[in-house]
């Protein structure tokens, strides 16, 4: 995602914090995430270094898992393009803006 933002200014990426059970911690690091509305803490996390405990009671994450089973995402990363085109796993930054400029 960064070299694809640093190389495309009109490329945005939502990211949808989906904890998978298998990942013990992951549960409640999203949603110290989203408590705090950080990106810092999600590099943190990507980092495998400790979060802090969330900080709110926020019912996002719980949501998140609920969408991701409605469309049948069972792993991640997973990246859903505006056409709504869904590629599971990880994606090349070129294979990203090739998929994003196919009109």
């Amino acid at each position: 995602m960064k070299k694809v933002v640093a190389e495309r200014k009109d490329i945005a990426f939502y990211i949808i914090l989906y904890p998978l059970a298998m990942h013990k911690e992951a549960y409640g690091k999203a949603k110290a995430i989203l408590c705090e509305k950080s990106l810092a803490l999600l590099e943190a996390a990507f980092e495998k270094k400790p979060l802090p405990k969330p900080s709110c009671n926020t019912k996002a994450v719980d949501e998140n898992i609920k969408l991701a089973e409605k469309f049948g995402i069972s792993g991640t990363p997973a990246v859903i393009f505006q056409d709504g085109t869904l590629i599971p796993g990880a994606i090349e930054a070129d294979a990203i803006i090739r998929q994003v400029d196919k009109k």
